[in-house]
């Protein structure tokens, strides 16, 4: 048997690796840190031993405790939960320095939200800046990006391909026609001025060939007016929802969250959106179940700079129950020049020639209030036009979250059967996928593109 999240993320053919299963055969004690190969770092039960902090998990390599019996691999962890585990954050307790515990205090939070308003812009920066001023120090998720998950299930394939004997398995591609990347811009509006500049900022997008989505506030910031909704769709970006009211208490408690998650949904269906994003990246995943929206975008994958620390790990999208979740792999503009007050492209262009290597979302955060400064938006107009050049250059797929959410759907339900000598990939939008091949290049495992489109078949 194969173990399912790994079928997947790649959605290979089961029976391909010789006849080789593998099981997962986690500890029955308690879950800690613990690591498989160099510099990844797990979170969860292991019979390899757990750390009960990040410095430990240096102790407990997962990867030498891997053995072979027969036909079957047996991991020393269950590889489903340790995978869930970094997605959905679920180490972030262990991890959170005893700063945000006051940040993440109610009566804190409260009464910081209460006096934001009357605390001059340049105090507030350096209430923040002082907040943040460990998080160079901060061991995981890793800095700039974190690749911890996409690492696991590479390693993992490459393991049972040795194991198998196997130089090479077919899986579905990625992102569509085979573009090496997926791009998306998005821009939060946090105020009356924001929404004023909407326009000008669209202006600017266009001028570079970006389309983005704009995620609006529906209570108590700004009025909201019909036309304002309508400029944004009619000119071909995306109207989403951000938030409730951007208070910083849309997860307090359960009973007040499934309150206020009810008036967004209500927010959802009266404008026709699909996709939200929490107000500060605030969240927690193990509630999504109420929300009625297609796919979010309220996870980093490494918040180092946000309010709430912690991150996904993986430059991927992936399922929350229904939800799609397109995480923010990015450093968000305010985050660059209010925290790092640093106003170049140099650590953005860093996280972007990351992923490129490893072939994942890359999705920007930035905002009209921000933009209005003339020093920050012309780094945003450099920004825009590095992206033009390199989505032409290198044909990444740059589009709106919407598409992603739709491909990412329809990628979920395709299959790979055999004809002949070849693969055909059958299912939805089957005609813009393309067969790609997991190969072993020594001791490394590389991709390449088939090199023909995969034939034409009736849907599955």
């Amino acid at each position: 048997m194969m173990i399912q999240t790994l079928l997947d993320y790649y959605l290979i053919p089961e029976d391909l690796l010789g006849g080789i299963s593998l099981t997962d055969n986690p500890a029955s004690g308690g879950a800690g840190f613990f690591q498989f190969g160099a510099n990844n770092i797990c979170y969860g039960p292991c019979q390899s031993g757990v750390a009960a902090d990040l410095a430990g998990s240096r102790e407990f390599d997962a990867s030498k405790d891997i053995r072979r019996d027969g036909t079957t691999i047996h991991l020393p962890f269950d590889f489903t939960e340790v995978v869930d585990n970094l997605r959905l954050e679920r180490y972030r307790q262990k991890v959170t320095p005893g700063r945000e515990v006051f940040a993440e205090s109610e009566p804190v939070r409260k009464l910081y939200y209460f006096m934001r308003e009357c605390l001059p812009v340049s105090f507030r920066r350096q209430l923040q800046r002082a907040y943040f001023r460990d998080w160079r120090k901060l061991l995981f998720p890793a800095w700039p990006v974190d690749f911890t998950v996409d690492t696991l299930h590479e390693e993992l394939l490459r393991r049972l391909m040795e194991a198998s004997g196997v130089k090479k398995v077919p899986f579905i591609w990625f992102w569509p026609e085979g573009a090496p990347n997926c791009l998306i811009m998005t821009h939060d509006v946090e105020t009356s001025a924001g929404r004023d500049f909407t326009s000008k900022l669209m202006d600017l997008d266009d001028s570079y060939g970006i389309k983005a989505s704009f995620q609006v506030i529906p209570e108590k910031r700004y009025e909201v007016p019909d036309e304002y909704v309508s400029e944004i769709r009619s000119r071909g970006c995306e109207f989403n929802i951000h938030d409730l009211n951007h208070d910083g208490h849309l997860y307090r408690e359960r009973g007040e969250f499934v309150r206020r998650a009810a008036e967004i949904n209500r927010y959802l269906h009266r404008y026709d959106s699909r996709g939200f994003r929490a107000g500060a990246m605030y969240r927690n995943q193990e509630w999504y179940d109420v929300f009625e929206f297609s796919y979010d975008m309220s996870v980093p994958n490494v918040a180092h700079l946000e309010p709430m620390r912690g991150g996904c790990c993986t430059v991927m999208p992936y399922f929350i129950g229904k939800i799609v979740e397109l995480p923010l792999t990015a450093a968000q503009d305010y985050s660059l020049f209010h925290i790092l007050n640093d106003y170049s492209l140099d650590l953005w262009k860093q996280q972007v020639a990351l992923i490129r290597e490893r072939n994942g979302l890359i999705s920007f955060i930035t905002h009209p209030d921000y933009l209005i400064e003339r020093r920050a938006c012309t780094v945003y107009e450099l920004l825009v036009d590095y992206l033009r050049q390199l989505v032409a250059r290198e044909k990444i797929w740059a589009v709106l979250p919407g598409d992603v959410d739709r491909w990412w759907r329809a990628r979920s339900k395709m299959r790979l059967i055999p004809q002949g000598n070849e693969w055909e990939i059958v299912g939805p939008e089957r005609e813009r996928a393309r067969v790609a091949y997991a190969v072993l290049d020594g001791s490394r495992l590389v991709y390449e593109l088939a090199g023909a489109s995969p034939r034409n078949s009736s849907l599955s």
